[in-house]
């Protein structure tokens, strides 16, 4: 990834965080901010080629990225002025293909429990949770609600018909 794409992805990242609910309960102080911001700075330089990233007239729109399991997607992020237009939804949906074509049995996916909008959007997707309760965030350093979500991988859901 080019640097002007590796500071765009960044940038959207952290301004799709900082719009969320879980960024206006957090009651971070402002060095924590940075700190975060860095942190999406570092994921990046060592996720390599397992970011995908959507892209809207020579912009980034979002992206979304498996860490280090296979079947866990770790981010989705859409920068705010793109959320509703089915970015997050066409994101998700290229790394549920991308597991398929490896075979792999499940998709996870995990968000804040008070993240209505990304619930729904990975039950349109396919996805039912699994879990729901208190979870420690190394990153943010506090305990917070979060919701996991699984899927079965094997046959592929019927989402086209489904609104955003």
């Amino acid at each position: 990834m080019a640097a002007a794409d590796h500071r765009a992805v960044t940038a959207v990242g952290f301004a799709a965080w900082q719009s969320s609910d879980a960024f206006r309960e957090s009651g971070l102080p402002l060095d924590r901010l940075e700190m975060i911001r860095h942190a999406y700075d570092r994921f990046l330089d060592e996720a390599g080629d397992r970011i995908a990233v959507a892209d809207i007239e020579g912009r980034v729109a979002g992206w979304t990225a498996r860490e280090t399991e296979p079947d866990y997607i770790s981010d989705l992020w859409v920068d705010p002025a793109f959320q509703g237009r089915g970015v997050g939804k066409a994101l998700i949906l290229h790394l549920l293909a991308v597991m398929r074509e490896e075979g792999l049995a499940r998709a996870r996916i995990h968000t804040h429990g008070n993240n209505a909008g990304a619930i729904r959007l990975y039950q349109r997707c396919g996805f039912s949770i699994v879990w729901r309760g208190l979870e420690y965030s190394r990153s943010l350093g506090v305990e917070h609600e979060k919701v996991h979500l699984a899927m079965g991988l094997t046959p592929e859901p019927d989402v086209s018909a489904s609104t955003v």
